[in-house]
């Protein structure tokens, strides 16, 4: 097996580049020699840039300063430009574990928005792997696609104009991710894309929308259901001054998981705490 080539830590030409200013305000450029980034506090040029290690401080023609980083996959979806409302990376991070994304993973997502999930999939299924994301409406997707070819990413991932109602081309998929108001009426198209025990996923505004859910799963016999939000809280990160900051990023949307089975079992226990596994970690 090959060894992972070293990274010896500089920038080069060609690299994503994060360049981190004070108020935590950021510009994502792409390397180039004699490329210029003008910003309101200063401008740098990249060949300033190209050959630094990362982590370097670096001063605009103003004198302002800019840290330079390696984006991480927060740091490129909290950049993605927005037509539509994009999910938090608290929800993305869940639904990548929960669905099991990973290297050669192939995944569907129906509702493309603005790409910030779209990012996050194409990021994770690395260059074995596939996205097929659906948009009915062209004029975001087509924004999506401009996010996803900034970040290089674009070639992982496989876009068309289609809806749910008339179901999706691919067959045999390992998960798919359903960001639709009434997924409930689309469980039939969902199952025939899906293998056998795979995962779904689900993003939902409304309990109601929540409550027709449930029920349209359990009669396609969709079974392991799992209904949930996800709330975050930052605290202020000066050490005398230790406290939650004042606003929190509460409720966004409730998050639905679930594996298609054969037959799901009469008496499955509904999930009313959290799961067996952590309660076993807790001694219980």
């Amino acid at each position: 097996m090959d060894e992972p080539v070293e990274d010896d830590g500089l920038a080069r030409a060609g690299d994503l580049a994060q360049l981190q200013g004070s108020g935590h305000k950021s510009h994502l450029i792409t390397l180039v020699p004699g490329g210029v980034l003008q910003t309101h506090r200063g401008v740098i040029r990249h060949d300033e840039i190209i050959g630094k290690p990362w982590g370097s401080r670096l001063q605009s023609h103003q004198g302002n300063p800019f840290y330079l980083f390696k984006p991480g996959l927060a740091d490129l979806i909290s950049q993605t430009k927005r037509t539509t409302q994009i999910m938090y990376p608290k929800e993305i991070g869940y639904i990548l574990v929960k669905l099991g994304i990973g290297p050669g993973t192939r995944v569907l997502e129906c509702g493309t928005g603005s790409g910030g999930l779209t990012t996050a999939l194409a990021y994770m299924v690395g260059d074995t792997g596939r996205v097929y994301s659906y948009e009915r409406n062209p004029g975001p997707q087509e924004v999506a696609k401009a996010n996803l070819n900034k970040l290089g990413l674009a070639h992982r991932v496989n876009f068309r104009l289609g809806n749910a109602e008339e179901g999706f081309a691919e067959r045999n998929l390992d998960a798919l991710f359903l960001d639709l108001p009434n997924p409930y009426d689309y469980l039939g198209q969902v199952r025939a894309s899906l293998k056998g025990g795979a995962h779904l996923g689900l993003l939902l505004p409304t309990s109601n929308q929540v409550v027709l859910t449930l029920e349209a799963l359990k009669s396609a016999n969709f079974a392991f259901i799992e209904v949930l939000e996800i709330l975050i809280r930052y605290w202020k990160s000066d050490w005398k001054n230790f406290r939650p900051v004042d606003r929190m990023i509460a409720h966004t949307g409730y998050l639905v998981f679930a594996r298609p089975v054969d037959s799901p079992l009469e008496d499955e226990p509904v999930l009313d705490s959290e799961p067996e596994a952590d309660r076993e970690a807790e001694g219980e």
